[in-house]
Formats: structure tokens, sequence, C-alpha cells
């Protein structure tokens, strides 16, 4: 039997694809099984898969009749692997040679750690290494504000999953909210090392969804703000959102409230101890102060307010306070 099992869904792939597996298939470790779930493809993508089954006997097709999306290819994945280490990749991506082994490395020396990412490197139509938090806890106070792992990065161990599975009601967002459940349950590591290529082109799902990107991304933060007791029926949710989320443009009422809503978080991880709360106060502040700094507007009485009553004036930079001064005055 493998000791690992790579799931790769493809619909319409025939641009890419080829790139990708052959991005698997000369990895440096070698002892998996590439899953590749095609989802009713129209083009290409077929005969290229015959031909990578003819040439190597590690490429398992499995071919559906009907559209499904790829968070139910994963998920089909995820059953017929019969490895407990399974690692993902998008058609259209390129994996390091090295990737596979150094994550199946560190899984290996880490017991407790269940899920394993890397940071990766856009490329493309847009050039940019994205290099998110490393250790568990900084991940985890960074899924209040985003996902904080890549997608086509991840390497976990199945038994660490349990019941839970990418969900489609948070397409195209479904790995922000699988991710951002598991990191509750088991430790995440983010190796310091871009391993991955990732393909930005106009076709990417996260480009063409936008609208429901954002509705999935507040359902997502309402999901992770309930370890912390907020309901989502709680009047001030949004409030509680945008205290762990940037939201610019706020009117200042709004941002009052937000600061409110953030002391009240505060609170409750003292007394919750979900999350370190040094890292905790620190997104915090952050964000407020990107807030204030990103106002829609200015008044006196903002001013008032955030230097008397706020609690977090102290935490603004001399030049901050200053510019708030300015603004609010004139």
């Amino acid at each position: 039997m493998p000791l690992l099992t790579v799931i790769m869904p493809v619909y319409n792939g025939e641009k890419f694809l080829k790139e990708s597996i052959d991005s698997i298939l000369s990895q440096t470790f070698s002892d998996f099984i590439l899953l590749v779930l095609n989802d009713n493809s129209s083009d290409a993508t077929a005969e290229i898969l015959d031909n990578y089954k003819k040439q190597d006997s590690r490429v398992l097709v499995i071919t559906k009749t009907k559209n499904e999306g790829p968070a139910n290819l994963r998920n089909e994945g995820i059953e017929k692997a019969k490895t407990e280490f399974i690692a993902l990749l998008d058609a259209d991506d390129i994996a390091l040679p090295t990737r596979l082994e150094k994550q199946l490395d560190y899984l290996k020396a880490q017991p407790e750690v269940g899920v394993c990412g890397t940071w990766f490197t856009f490329f493309g139509t847009k050039s940019k290494t994205v290099k998110h938090e490393v250790s568990h806890e900084a991940l985890k106070v960074q899924f209040l504000h985003s996902c904080g792992i890549g997608n086509p990065t991840v390497m976990f161990r199945k038994s660490v999953l349990g019941n839970l599975r990418f969900e489609h009601q948070y397409v195209p967002a479904e790995d922000y909210g699988l991710w951002s459940q598991l990191i509750h349950k088991t430790q995440f590591h983010n190796l310091p090392e871009s391993l991955l290529k990732y393909r930005w082109h106009d076709e990417n799902i996260s480009q063409t969804k936008e609208a429901n990107l954002r509705k999935s991304e507040v359902l997502i933060k309402t999901k992770q703000l309930e370890h912390l007791n907020i309901q989502p029926s709680d009047p001030n949710l949004l409030f509680y959102i945008n205290a762990v989320s940037l939201q610019r443009k706020q009117a200042t009422n709004t941002i009052i409230k937000t600061i409110q809503a953030a002391a009240d978080l505060l609170e409750r991880n003292k007394k919750l101890k979900i999350y370190n709360q040094q890292l905790f106060e620190t997104h915090i502040n952050r964000t407020i102060i990107r807030s204030i700094r990103n106002a829609s507007n200015y008044n006196r009485e903002f001013y008032k307010y955030i230097k008397s009553e706020s609690g977090f004036f102290n935490v603004l930079k001399t030049t901050d306070k200053v510019a708030l001064y300015f603004k609010c005055l004139f």
C-alpha cells in the first residue's frame, strides 16, 4: 500500500493538466497514488488522463458523468483514499519537486500536527510569493481574517478530519470553510518555503465568483466566532466580524460599534482562552487602527471618543494620532 494519496479534481483542464501531473510524477518522493477526478470534462482531459494511466501505474482516474464541482470531488477523493496521508493539488498548479517529501517528513516528525501547508508563489498574470503564518497559534488568529493555508499546498492526516468535509454551501471558499473548522481540532503548520507554483489567470474561481466569495467568508467567520460564544443571531455580529477582519470605509458611528465589539472579544477570549491572548490582541489592535485610518468620514465627536472612551488611543502611533486629530478637526 502506498504511503500517500494525492487528490486532483479537474474540469476541462487540457491546457495545464499535463504540467500539473508531471510535477507530481517527478517528485523526489514517489510512493503515492495520484487520484484524478474528472468532472465530466468536455475537452481533451479524458484523453490526456488515459495516456498517463498507460504510462504510470500510480495514476488512477475517476470519471464523472455529470458536473459535481471541486468540493464534492475532493470529498469523494478523501473517501476513496486508503492512505492515512493525503495531499491536494489543483489541475492548473505546479508542485515543486521536493514538496511531498518535505511535508511528509515534517508530519512524520510531528505527530501532533494534522495539517501541513507551505508557502506558495503566484505565476501567470500575477507574480507574488504568499507567506502565510507558520505556527499553529498564529494561524488560528489569521483564520479570523482570511484563509491561512493554500489549499493546493495542503497535506493532512485523514484520521484528523472526523466528519468534517468540504461544504458546498461555502463554494468558492470551501477550503477556507473546512480548514477554519479543523484548526480547532488539530495542530496546523505551514512550511516556511514556497513549494508550489499557483497559476493565476482570468478563470480563477476566486475572480469569477467574487460576490459568492464575500458571502461565504461572512458565514465562515460567523462560524469561527461561535467559539467565543457569539451566535449568528447576535445583532452585533457584523461589528464582531469587522473587529477581526478589516472592513474599509466604515462610517464613524460603525467604527465606534466595531471598537466596542473588539473590547468585548478581548474579554471573552481572556475567559475562554480560545486564542493566544497576546496574538489575538495584536491582531485586533491592528484591525482597529486600520479601521480608523480608513474611515469614510471624520468629525470632532469621533476624535473625542477615540481619545477618551475607546481604550484604543494608546495603541495608535504618534503619526496616526496627529493625522486623526487634523482629519477630525478639518
